[in-house]
């Protein structure tokens, strides 16, 4: 994915912000981020409780998303146009990976559906396994009974898509509270810049075979995300884009 329309301002000043935690020096939280400034400042806010380093990637937002970002004590990458989420995750990949240190890296929505608490878990967790990425399941709790039913059905719908394209047998095929490491973050790679990013990330790790595992997290269904989520519909449009994008890789 080309870096040219990608502006960054790892220097750009901190309004102040809450201190940062002292723990997992050696983790980097990833926060794509597209015209969500009612929200992020208290998202990122809440993640520097617990991880120091926090990049937000502003895609393109047009209502001040980056200036809450800095205020939260974010570093700031933005893209001057909007480019899609995968677009944004990869930036912030490569943003992190400049960090020598960063051994652990962490996916986080900037609209406050993910727990922090979660991520905290299975960062702790991704210390004592044997894995290269864990990806958060809302299947392996009591998630999928509080999850609306047309939700529930278009999960499972991907999830059997996933399996049947990449062989990777999970309970959740797109929830975006991942963490992996290095290893696996200097290979990631992402190309198609919109939400199949999901579905590219996990041929990257059947690619490359990576160690997977899930770890039960709790999505906030709240009617801010809700309305920010992606329609039925779009579903069809990610599973054309995946196909195309597998089609034309094999041709780079």
């Amino acid at each position: 994915m080309s870096a040219d329309p990608v502006s960054e301002e790892p220097t750009a000043p901190h309004r102040p912000g809450p201190a940062p935690s002292t723990a997992n020096e050696d983790v980097w939280v990833i926060v794509p981020t597209y015209n969500e400034a009612s929200v992020v400042r208290e998202v990122v806010a809440g993640i520097r409780e617990f991880f120091p380093h926090v990049v937000g990637v502003d895609d393109g937002s047009s209502d001040g998303s980056a200036g809450e970002l800095a205020a939260a004590g974010a570093r700031v990458v933005r893209h001057p146009i909007n480019m899609g989420a995968g677009a944004a995750i990869q930036t912030g990949v490569d943003f992190a990976l400049r960090d020598p240190g960063a051994e652990l890296f962490v996916m986080m929505d900037a609209d406050g559906q993910h727990a922090v608490s979660d991520a905290v878990e299975m960062v702790e967790a991704m210390r004592t396994l044997e894995v290269d990425v864990l990806l958060g399941s809302r299947f392996l709790g009591k998630q999928a009974s509080e999850m609306p039913a047309s939700r529930r059905a278009l999960l499972r719908t991907a999830r059997v898509f996933e399996r049947m394209t990449t062989g990777i047998p999970l309970t959740d095929a797109h929830q975006g509270l991942r963490v992996f490491r290095r290893s696996f973050a200097e290979v990631l790679d992402l190309h198609v810049a919109d939400m199949a990013w999901a579905s590219e990330f996990l041929a990257r790790v059947s690619e490359h075979g990576a160690r997977v595992a899930e770890h039960p997290v709790t999505v906030q269904y709240t009617a801010y995300s809700r309305a920010k989520g992606q329609r039925s519909i779009n579903s069809v449009n990610i599973g054309v884009d995946v196909l195309l994008n597998r089609l034309l890789r094999g041709h780079r």
